[in-house]
């Protein structure tokens, strides 16, 4: 495999870092009672197939209206050092290694926000992170606006394809390891799919396909 692309949530970590952050966020009161009841109800009705994730991903990133980038970038490895450096999958950082010892590019593809998943490309020495990027003003303060495609879905796919051809490598030279049925759309195209720990529709759907499925364990 020329690139290796990695999901994050439930994927590298064995955890939804969005729940975490929600939680720690209204604990600390950097969020308002009405704003965490409001994120637990969208992640509920995803959940429950009722709710498209790009809207939550959406609505999510305009509650970044009227904050600093500066603020948020700190609260975030404050939130990364504290909750989610410890919760790596064991699996996952063994993955990581044969790929780097076979001399593949690591890439971080996720839907999560630019400021955590620079976190996780210092932590694992990744090579590379497709993400969701938000609209900074002149003032350093946040628009509540989505740079470009969100990172998700059919979106995912998008930025997977970019990547791969700037390093002039078709996607068939390249692996995937997610958890999540919403990334089908790149697990179709990619030479190497591979369900990790995955939820019950892709697990259906990666045994209908005989793609490869693997257990990569919960941190110690």
């Amino acid at each position: 495999m020329a690139i290796a692309f990695f999901d994050l949530d439930k994927t590298l970590l064995a955890v939804n870092s969005a729940t975490l952050w929600v939680r720690r966020e209204l604990a600390l009161g950097n969020l308002r009672r009405r704003e965490g009841l409001q994120a637990a109800v969208w992640l509920g009705l995803y959940q429950l197939g009722f709710s498209r994730m790009d809207a939550l991903v959406a609505r999510a990133i305009a509650t970044t209206a009227g904050t600093r980038e500066d603020d948020l970038r700190e609260r975030m490895r404050h939130f990364y050092r504290s909750e989610l450096q410890s919760l790596y999958r064991p699996g996952a950082l063994e993955a990581l290694e044969r790929h780097r010892a076979a001399g593949d590019r690591l890439v971080l593809l996720t839907s999560s926000s630019e400021y955590l998943s620079q976190c996780v490309s210092e932590e694992l020495r990744l090579d590379g992170i497709l993400c969701n990027r938000f609209e900074v003003d002149s003032r350093g303060v946040h628009t509540g606006r989505a740079i470009g495609t969100l990172c998700y879905g059919a979106g995912k796919l998008g930025y997977a394809r970019g990547y791969a051809a700037g390093a002039k490598t078709d996607l068939r030279d390249c692996a995937f390891y997610t958890d999540s049925y919403s990334d089908v759309s790149v697990l179709r195209q990619v030479g190497r799919p591979v369900a990790v720990n995955p939820d019950l529709r892709l697990r259906r759907h990666a045994s209908s396909q005989r793609w490869e499925t693997v257990d990569w364990g919960m941190p110690g």
